[in-house]
């Protein structure tokens, strides 16, 4: 069985392969974890793990068995990151509903599988402390954004559910609310020139970074939090506190011109 070399702390991070995932994963070996990558992309998983000299997991996260049986693995559990998420952007009328049960499966059923397999290990060991990812759009509603917002409405709810729970158990159970963060996933989907004028317009005045997302975790992570659960820290540069005045200046502002920084 595995559960860190020389007793370390052990922390498991799903979707590790990249974005916040994998910068969580280097953010958490540095705080001394001996961190499990686990991915649906092997080759990935594996990327993150020779950077963090982690143990690399290709899995299913909605595989219930697949997943009890990683657990099975380790003798010791600290921290669970439940990063792994799909979104599907697509209005409403036009959602299909494959689609929308495969965003609820990833986004929402998949963190409470995790959760059934992990809190045993964690209580046995004293406890511990899990993570999810949320995101702003559960509080900022867009149009066309089929049922993401609702399946990270969903892990908030879940997420103090679970809080309320496991906190006999000595388990902590919070989540961290991203904002616009610019990552491997989303810089595509972005226009650079728009993502500079809509950065300029946020309160703290840029995009997220992923490290920004995976310091949070961090936190969530570590004694300094050991009061802290069933809560939400929105890491959003501001949005959701000031979104009205993020689109009046994003009106008002013009559009980048080519090579301006």
């Amino acid at each position: 069985m595995s559960g860190g070399a020389a007793g370390r702390k052990v922390a498991i991070v799903t979707g590790a392969g990249r974005g916040i995932g994998r910068e969580t994963s280097i953010v958490l070996s540095s705080a001394g974890y001996a961190v499990e990558c686990v991915d649906l992309d092997g080759d990935a998983a594996a990327e993150t793990a020779k950077l963090v000299g982690g143990r690399a997991t290709q899995l299913d996260v909605c595989d219930e068995v697949a997943v009890a049986e990683f657990v099975g693995t380790l003798d010791r559990c600290d921290v669970l990151v439940s990063n792994a998420g799909i979104w599907r952007f697509t209005p409403l009328l036009e959602t299909p509903i494959s689609e929308a049960i495969d965003v609820l499966r990833v986004n929402v059923i998949a963190p409470l599988i995790w959760i059934k397999s992990v809190a045993p290990l964690m209580a046995a060991g004293g406890g511990g402390s899990i993570v999810h990812l949320a995101s702003t759009a559960a509080r900022a509603i867009a149009t066309a954004t089929g049922v993401y917002p609702s399946s990270k409405a969903a892990v908030i709810a879940l997420t103090e559910q679970a809080a309320v729970e496991l906190g006999p158990l000595g388990i902590r159970v919070n989540a961290v609310g991203p904002g616009r963060i610019v990552t491997e996933g989303s810089s595509g989907r972005v226009d650079p020139d728009d993502s500079k004028v809509g950065g300029r317009a946020l309160p703290l005045g840029r995009w997220g970074a992923p490290r920004d997302i995976a310091d949070a975790i961090a936190f969530l992570c570590s004694p300094g939090s050991a009061y802290i659960t069933g809560q939400v820290v929105w890491v959003d540069g501001g949005l959701t506190v000031a979104t009205n005045e993020f689109l009046r200046v994003a009106r008002n502002q013009p559009h980048s011109s080519a090579g301006q920084s």
